[in-house]
């Protein structure tokens, strides 16, 4: 679909200064937008003068293409030229900056945990099915078969550190397969055999290797490769190529197997010990801190990606002590409470499509499943996602004061409470089922209580029926109807030169006095943008027109905009098409003017404005003439 497109977006990127000068590229609604190393090295003249470019504009530390319409198409081909990470000695942000310490641990950490979280599920969910077997007496723990079962699921946990090994080399660019096999020298029956003598152990006679099991382990491994990773490199840039392939792997795990064994696997282990008598602490101290927390703030540290940091805490609690109290009872209580919220959200709305969303994602959500209830219901309407905090953190509290955890990690849904089986006891179980009910039912009535402020009354939504039904009763062809309540501003008064110059068609704006935007006409959903911010559609009658939000609001990157149309949805003039805050808008710092532009204005032999001052949203404001 793209390929018509090669030759230009070769061109843009050799223009740019080429692949290795672009530290970043993404695209908008009409723009690519570049993050150069080097803005110099870009020939900005001869980028404007191509055919396919409307213009170039540099601003807010972005290099930026306008395109039109087709930027995806451009943009497809543009990051086939440009490989992730080329260039970067570390992963950038999206805005092209070097990511702070603070994300750099969490992006660290999140990489090397979750690729093995299936493997930690199922191993959990074996668990829970061991102990479902053993308390309704369908299988006796001294049998054969709960011996066999036993160790099933304990072979994650027991060779945990050789898939740390695997993910961890991903993530540091070192040789995997010899990362998984220094792992498997610190697992290695010979070496447990002889941890387990307890006989003083000297490599050589000299280097003693401190008597340590690693099996099970978190901290050690992750130590051992990231230093492996260094070593590799120098081994690979000091030895000659001709016998790279023999050597390299040699000295790899001399070098390794010994500092794993004398010197950072037992500080690995000394750093998890010490991680085991916090958890242990807190257990003991204040076990309703950290449910309470995160039952309260983990869609906020969903958000801002902090939950990546937090989950392998319950993993490292649950290798060293055998169950986790820090993160399993808050995060299912979160996750039903936004489920729940949006439950209620779909029964109480008037609005179809809200509805839909609502039952939905808040089915998925009871599931587990919490991204598509969290940017698309919650935080975009923002009181379910209040309620869902307070309940959750009500229900995480009672699970943590009454010390309930759960005995193997998986799902954080319903099923979950499965894991709180263990211990030969039900007690858990019923406390986390309290914990959920607890958490249900306080959210629904939350999130009821403030839907009578914030839905819409009957009364309202049958006004806006009626300014839609006169709108369709009235619609005029090859005309625009205003999409907000606002006032109207000229092409040369929008504060973007793309659009004060009409790069992209005859342009139009209005200053809004709400953040609802309503379809211009009867028509067809051609594209909605990534982010949320701009729409474009197509007239029964052949007119093309984009609807951007504000000037330079990709950068908010989708916060604060609700699409409520899809693209190829068919829409009648005055449907709502999107909602979006704009006071998120100004925080961020962007004018929210609503632009309108005609993108094929030159198949018109006239374009009129039709308005001044403010109007509200259906009245009249372009008349094209063919």
């Amino acid at each position: 679909m793209s390929k018509k497109y090669e030759s230009l977006a070769a061109t843009i990127v050799e223009k740019v200064g080429g692949s290795g000068n672009i530290s970043a590229v993404r695209h908008c609604q009409t723009r690519l937008r570049f993050t150069l190393r080097d803005t110099k090295k870009a020939d900005k003249e001869g980028i404007g003068n191509l055919d396919g470019v409307a213009q170039v504009v540099e601003s807010g530390g972005m290099f930026q293409v306008v395109i039109g319409m087709h930027v995806a198409e451009v943009f497809e081909e543009v990051e086939k030229l440009v490989p992730n990470g080329e260039g970067q000695e570390e992963p950038d942000k999206g805005n092209g900056k070097k990511m702070s310490p603070a994300d750099y641990v969490i992006d660290f950490v999140s990489s090397v945990f979750q690729p093995i979280v299936p493997a930690l599920s199922g191993a959990g969910m074996l668990k829970a099915l061991m102990a479902l077997l053993t308390v309704f007496h369908l299988v006796n723990s001294d049998s054969q078969t709960y011996y066999i079962l036993n160790f099933f699921a304990d072979a994650t946990f027991a060779f945990l550190p050789i898939l740390l090994a695997y993910t961890t080399a991903k993530r540091m660019k070192c040789n995997a397969i010899l990362a998984m096999s220094v792992a498997g020298i610190m697992c290695h029956a010979n070496w447990l055999a002889l941890v387990a003598a307890g006989e003083p152990v000297k490599f050589f006679g000299v280097i003693p290797f401190y008597l340590v099991s690693y099996t099970s382990t978190v901290i050690p491994v992750i130590l051992v490769i990231i230093v492996q990773s260094f070593v590799e490199k120098w081994l690979n840039k000091v030895i000659p190529k001709a016998v790279n392939l023999v050597f390299v792997p040699m000295f790899t795990f001399l070098i390794m197997g010994t500092l794993a064994l004398s010197v950072l696997g037992p500080v690995g282990d000394y750093v998890g010990e010490g991680l085991a008598l916090v958890f242990d602490w807190l257990s003991t101290n204040a076990s309703w801190a950290p449910a309470a927390l995160i039952g309260g703030l983990f869609p906020v540290m969903v958000m801002f990606g902090i939950h990546h940091a937090v989950a392998p805490l319950g993993s490292m609690q649950m290798a060293s002590l055998g169950f986790d109290s820090i993160f399993g009872p808050g995060c299912v209580c979160s996750n039903i409470a936004q489920g729940v919220a949006a439950l209620v959200v779909g029964l109480r709305t008037k609005e179809s499509k809200t509805r839909q969303l609502g039952l939905s994602t808040g089915v998925t959500a009871l599931m587990g499943i919490t991204e598509p209830v969290l940017y698309g219901l919650n935080l975009p309407k923002k009181y379910p996602l209040i309620s869902a905090m307070i309940g959750g953190g009500l229900g995480g509290l009672y699970a943590g004061v009454t010390h309930t955890h759960r005995f193997a990690t998986g799902s954080s849904g319903i099923p979950a409470v499965l894991l709180y089986i263990g211990d030969d006891t039900m007690s858990f179980f019923w406390n986390i089922i309290i914990s959920l009910l607890i958490t249900a039912v306080s959210t629904a009535a939350i999130t009821f209580i403030l839907s009578l402020k914030f839905e819409k009354s009957v009364e309202m939504q049958a006004q806006e029926a009626a300014v839609i039904e006169a709108v369709i009763e009235n619609e005029e062809k090859n005309t625009v109807y205003a999409p907000v309540n606002g006032k109207v501003v000229e092409m040369g008064d929008i504060p973007d030169p793309t659009f004060s110059e009409g790069v992209l068609g005859w342009t139009m704006g209005i200053y809004p006095e709400d953040g609802i935007v309503r379809a211009p006409f009867t028509g067809k959903v051609v594209q909605v943008s990534d982010t949320g911010h701009a729409i474009g559609l197509e007239a029964n009658d052949g007119m093309e027109l984009l609807i951007h939000v504000g000037v330079d609001t990709v950068e908010m990157g989708g916060m604060g905009f609700d699409p409520k149309v899809k693209e190829g949805d068919e829409v009648n003039a005055g449907q709502e098409l999107l909602v979006f805050d704009r006071k998120a808008v100004a925080d961020a710092g962007h004018p929210d003017v609503v632009v309108v532009i005609v993108l094929n204005a030159d198949d018109y032999t006239a374009t009129e404005l039709m308005a001044e001052g403010t109007v509200a949203a259906g009245t009249k404001i372009i008349q094209l003439k063919k």
